[in-house]
């Protein structure tokens, strides 16, 4: 079986959004609502580890000796 593509950060985001728009209207059958509310976790939790990953990212820096270290503002 082939390995699903994983979507972008912005995708993820969008597609969350739409979930929620969906659930706020208010005229999705139970079923579905806890349906679409699962997804929306799932989704919520990929986009938070996704943000975590890139703060992370852009908190190092190298410093003169080549070695990576966590960027402070004094």
């Amino acid at each position: 079986m082939a390995k699903k593509e994983e979507k972008s950060f912005e995708e993820e985001l969008l597609e969350l959004e739409e979930i929620v728009k969906k659930l706020e209207a208010g005229d999705v059958p139970l079923d579905d609502a806890i349906t679409e509310f699962t997804k929306a976790m799932e989704l919520s939790k990929k986009c938070d580890e996704k943000l975590k990953k890139a703060e992370e990212a852009i908190t190092k820096v190298v410093n003169k000796e080549g070695k990576e270290e966590n960027f402070e503002v004094e």
